[in-house]
């Protein structure tokens, strides 16, 4: 009968929140219970909105990321009511509460602005995950890929590499370019100088024929004469580029691929004689 109300008053002090080890029991629950919750919504919103066609993963991504933390604020809010300690703690700081709240908001001006911002960003969507942003930074106008949309801040991933990490609020509040809504000609040329006793309509075609192949047709706007030298002509061969980001590839994959051909052209011509790009 002892080892029964010894058993009874283990189990009691185990689940008694008012003691230490009951509060530590009950803490460890509540962060499983919050864990297993926050997977269990990311599953159940990525399975509804996949079944449903959904394809818009700036909304999936932030409405996973806004449930794991109410989730977990709930959870909180839960553990504090159920702890007597902190249950009278709280009731004795509620005069203090409204000073709290402004200090506090205060304090956290730019994070809860980042906040109402992300939440702006994916009901009005001006711009989503995979678009190409430019957009005005520290070291000048930049170009990116949204790679991440957060509760506080948008990644673009640069072509050279580098992330752009911007705040929602700087995102909302200044003026971004997405280049991704539709097709914005980006016009770029390349200078072709051949000798003045060359064949200029081939070399004419043959730069169209290059470029065509590099972009397309549709891209390209022509091969004019420009200039004629004493001892050169000047062709610009005009083009669009599908965006700004890959502009400087695009202008050094012609360059070579000019080169190549035009060298397939005149496999003899000496230095004097090979044509110029730029």
């Amino acid at each position: 009968m002892n080892d029964l109300k010894l058993a009874g008053h283990n189990v009691f002090v185990f689940l008694n929140p008012g003691s230490l080890i009951g509060a530590l029991v009950y803490l460890c629950a509540f962060v499983l219970i919050a864990m297993l919750l926050s997977r269990g919504l990311r599953a159940a919103v990525h399975a509804a909105m996949a079944r449903r066609g959904h394809t818009d993963w700036t909304t999936i991504s932030f409405i996973q990321q806004f449930g794991s933390a109410l989730v977990w604020v709930i959870m909180l809010i839960l553990y504090a009511h159920l702890i007597p300690v902190l249950r009278a703690m709280g009731t004795a700081l509620l005069a203090g509460a409204g000073v709290a709240s402004v200090v506090i908001g205060l304090a956290a001006q730019s994070t809860l602005g980042n906040l109402v911002a992300g939440v702006a960003i994916t009901i009005y969507r001006p711009f989503r995950l995979g678009d190409t942003l430019q957009v005005a930074a520290p070291t000048g106008t930049e170009i990116g890929v949204v790679e991440m949309i957060s509760l506080g801040y948008t990644t673009l991933h640069t072509h050279d590499g580098r992330f752009v990490v911007l705040p929602n609020s700087a995102a909302a509040s200044q003026v971004v370019i997405n280049l991704s809504k539709a097709f914005a000609p980006w016009p770029m040329s390349i200078v072709i100088r051949i000798g003045r006793d060359a064949d200029m309509e081939t070399a004419r075609k043959l730069a169209l024929s290059v470029a065509a192949e590099t972009v397309g047709e549709r891209s390209v706007s022509g091969c004019f004469l420009t200039k004629v030298e004493a001892a050169a002509a000047v062709f610009e061969l005009r083009l669009q580029a599908p965006d700004a980001a890959g502009r400087d590839l695009l202008r050094a994959t012609l360059l070579a691929r000019l080169a190549q051909r035009f060298a397939e052209l005149a496999p003899g011509a000496t230095a004097g004689e090979r044509p110029s790009f730029s």
